[in-house]
């Protein structure tokens, strides 16, 4: 069977303008018109050729659309996180019987905390930021999880945004997309990075998939620095999930499906 791309995603929860908030003040969120974003980027999904996995709604949980914090997934296994807000953390459980279907499950343990948006996966080197929802513990217990596999796992302060992936994603072929100010770009050496535009400073949060990016529609800036430089952008609206503090990789856990079921 034919490797394919998987992508675990969870509709924007009703109590979604209950979310946790760090970095940003709290202002008014439209759940329709969240939803209505969230329905556009799955389809975008879709149309890169990604399957997705929509996993069941938790109303309960106001941040349960950003999957991408509780799970960190590489070719050999996944990683069950456990969130720095300790608010998110009733929402790991709901994915890993999905999950386990493609990967053998770790987990990080007390007092370790780990938040996927802080894992960014260049190849076989995990950047992870240290932000105020990931710890030193957190990364070291990842570290010893990936180092049997090959990984290197390298920390990288990030006192300028929530996770790391607010600042900085990884567009393959070398190159870094990132915001210089949120995080020492100097943490990428041998790697090409772009800078967003600075009127722009939540646009280096990017997906990459096959030959083309899926990118925030609302900075064009930014997007003609990427299509200058030759990626062809596939985009999307993202303004009402971005006050909530969420970018685009935070709402899919995207994978590889191997052609079999975890052992």
């Amino acid at each position: 069977m034919a490797a394919m791309l998987l992508a675990l995603t969870r509709q924007v929860s009703r109590s979604i303008q209950e979310c946790e908030l760090t970095h940003m003040a709290r202002e008014p969120l439209s759940h329709a018109e969240a939803a209505a974003q969230h329905a556009a980027y799955v389809s975008a999904l879709r149309s890169m050729g990604v399957t997705v996995i929509d996993l069941e709604p938790l109303h309960h949980h106001p941040d349960a659309v950003f999957v991408e914090d509780i799970l960190v997934v590489v070719d050999e296994l996944a990683v069950r996180t456990r969130p720095g807000a300790e608010s998110r953390r009733g929402e790991v459980d709901s994915a890993v019987e999905t999950v386990s279907r493609y990967r053998t499950v770790a987990a990080i343990e007390p007092p370790g905390t780990l938040e996927g948006g802080d894992v960014m996966q260049v190849d076989h080197t995990i950047f992870v930021g240290r932000s105020t929802r990931t710890n030193d513990e957190g990364i070291s217990q990842l570290r010893s999880l990936l180092q049997p596999h090959g990984y290197s796992v390298v920390a990288v302060p990030v006192p300028g945004a929530l996770h790391l992936k607010t600042a900085a994603t990884y567009l393959g072929d070398g190159t870094i997309l990132a915001n210089s100010e949120w995080v020492d770009v100097s943490h990428f050496s041998g790697l090409d990075v772009i800078e967003t535009h600075p009127d722009e400073p939540f646009a280096g949060n990017a997906i990459r998939i096959g030959d083309a990016v899926l990118f925030p529609s609302q900075f064009p800036h930014t997007a003609g620095r990427l299509e200058a430089r030759g990626f062809r952008l596939v985009t999307v609206p993202s303004t009402e999930l971005a006050k909530a503090e969420g970018s685009l990789t935070c709402k899919s856990v995207i994978f590889t499906d191997h052609g079999g079921e975890a052992t």
